[in-house]
């Protein structure tokens, strides 16, 4: 999936914890076969290779997962949408670029995104992207998918505590050995050597998505590398944003879509959430938090 998993578990063994862990890479690894755009042989690139041509029929579990991003996209409104990778790379983040791109090219670039083109056949659990080279991705939503599965096969074959660690997608299960909570850091966005806070997390997913290593300034404004998916303009405003939530899964989309919608509509769309609680950092390292998280800023 391009991105680094860190798995911890709490064993009787460094043997049984090995084998645990092996179970854990296996799972991942099929995921991967299954969701990854980037393996020519995958469903995925099946169903974007057969875009505005025919529908594709795919596994129950992709099916499945294709239609709760549907339903997430939804309820962010499209600030989240897995069509995104239909998406002509008109911003260049890599210190190349001078100038803003045009307006119509901008316009263009998204000209073939939109969830709403995803067509779902449930009784044939088959998937057709009506226009042609339209495209989906799980960059937004897989690595969390992947940490859900992983996490829910350990506990399944007995272990009782553990963490998934997906580049930042964390999704925890049980305590550490000397019985106390798993702590999650919340860093500065600017120094990342610097925590803001320390907070506890049982059973829970928490993600972080961070805007601060790829960006470009034009006109005095910067520009971040999530890009709205509705618009073609890239995010402002937001340096980093954290979800905590019960599955990684919907942490991760529910992280990237913050930084679309920016501090205020962001933080009063997570506080209609049941269950769902974030903490935002600012462009001018300012952190906001959900109604219901108590941060105690360390100094």
């Amino acid at each position: 999936m391009g991105s680094r998993f860190d798995i911890s578990v709490v064993a009787e063994s460094q043997v049984e914890a090995d084998g645990y862990i092996d179970i854990a890479v296996n799972e991942i690894s099929r995921i991967e076969k299954l969701i990854s755009s980037w393996d020519p042989l995958s469903q995925t690139s099946s169903i974007n290779n057969n875009s505005g041509i025919k529908p594709v029929v795919v596994d129950l579990e992709l099916f499945n997962l294709i239609q709760r991003a549907i339903k997430i996209s939804k309820l962010t409104e499209g600030a989240f949408d897995i069509s995104y990778a239909s998406m002509d790379k008109v911003w260049k983040f890599d210190g190349s670029m001078k100038e803003m791109p045009s307006e119509d090219a901008i316009r263009n670039s998204v000209s073939k995104v939109g969830y709403q083109n995803i067509i779902l056949d449930e009784a044939n659990h088959s998937v057709f992207l009506g226009l042609k080279g339209m495209k989906i991705g799980f960059g937004g939503i897989g690595k969390g998918y992947a940490a859900d599965k992983a996490k829910a096969l350990l506990q399944q074959k007995g272990v009782k505590a553990g963490i998934i660690n997906a580049s930042g997608d964390l999704n925890t299960w049980g305590k550490q050995p000397d019985g106390k909570d798993w702590m999650v850091a919340i860093v500065n966005p600017i120094n990342k050597e610097k925590v803001f806070s320390w907070l506890p997390v049982s059973n829970s997913a928490v993600v972080t998505s961070g805007n601060y290593e790829k960006y470009v300034k034009l006109n005095d404004v910067l520009y971040t590398h999530i890009i709205d998916p509705r618009t073609g303009y890239p995010s402002t405003g937001i340096l980093s944003a954290s979800i905590f939530t019960a599955n990684a899964e919907l942490a991760d989309a529910l992280a990237t879509s913050l930084f679309v919608m920016g501090v205020d509509v962001g933080l009063d769309f997570i506080n209609q959430l049941k269950g769902v609680e974030c903490i935002i950092v600012d462009k001018d390292n300012k952190v906001h938090t959900s109604k219901n998280i108590n941060l105690k800023q360390l100094n």
